[in-house]
């Protein structure tokens, strides 16, 4: 499973994140809107859903303000919009997997939007469940290595947690759990004092395609173009990038 995630493979994730912040931060907001309407209210002691979304916030440096805004428009009466969420597959070139998730609220719009950007770059729309069959979903949390962490002192605190398997790579460790189990171990590693970088449930490849500088600047474009979709939340795929290749 090392070596699978997105953040082994696009080194250039969270600068590019940390330049889209705002764009993020109103992605982060559909999903609390969704998380307090469909999760179980605005208390994230007992709606579940809320808090790793409030987690997934933070791990993005979402301002409290922000966040705790987000609720209580949710939680509020009134014309609020209402989200669904929507999940497309199909193929970018050179037959890498894409699958993207989507909270959107016209699933017409979005659907003509995401056939656009699917034929535009070369790739195809398909049908549901085409190539979700290649990855597994797994909580995913990523905790940056720069202040010289204790690889196993932390391998041993996920494992006691819940978690099925912990990889040190790139720079980073990975904590892989069952989507089930994901909730505990965070709560875990966040009381035993671990800052993250990323901590949600995302849809792992089993395999990877491995691209050239070319191909990886075409498969690049349209997975750029589509998380610049409002209604993106989240794009999946099973690329795997050269070591030098840099947006």
């Amino acid at each position: 499973m090392a070596g699978h995630s997105k953040w082994a493979n696009i080194k250039h994730k969270k600068s590019k994140t940390d330049a889209q912040r705002g764009k993020i931060f109103t992605k982060i907001g559909r999903e609390i809107a969704v998380a307090v309407k469909e999760g179980g209210g605005s208390d994230p002691n007992t709606n579940s859903r809320l808090k790793d979304v409030i987690a997934k916030a933070r791990a993005n440096n979402m301002p409290n303000d922000n966040i705790m805004r987000s609720i209580k428009k949710a939680a509020g009466e009134g014309d609020s919009v209402n989200y669904e969420n929507v999940t497309y597959e199909g193929y970018a070139p050179n037959g890498v997997a894409v699958i993207v998730e989507v909270l959107t609220d016209n699933r017409n719009r979005t659907a003509s939007e995401m056939r656009y950007l699917f034929d535009r770059n070369g790739g195809s729309l398909g049908a549901s469940g085409c190539v979700s069959w290649m990855f597994d979903r797994k909580g995913l949390i990523v905790i940056d290595n720069k202040d010289g962490l204790d690889g196993d002192e932390l391998m041993m605190a996920a494992i006691e947690a819940g978690a099925e398997d912990v990889s040190d790579e790139s720079g980073v460790f990975e904590i892989y759990t069952d989507p089930a189990e994901f909730s505990n171990v965070r709560e875990a590693m966040e009381k035993a004092g671990y800052t993250f970088a990323s901590a949600e449930i995302e849809m792992i490849p089993q395999n990877t395609v491995q691209l050239n500088m070319e191909q990886a600047e075409v498969v690049m474009k349209l997975i750029n173009m589509m998380e610049d979709n409002d209604d993106v939340q989240n794009v999946y795929h099973n690329a795997e990038f050269p070591e030098e290749f840099e947006v």
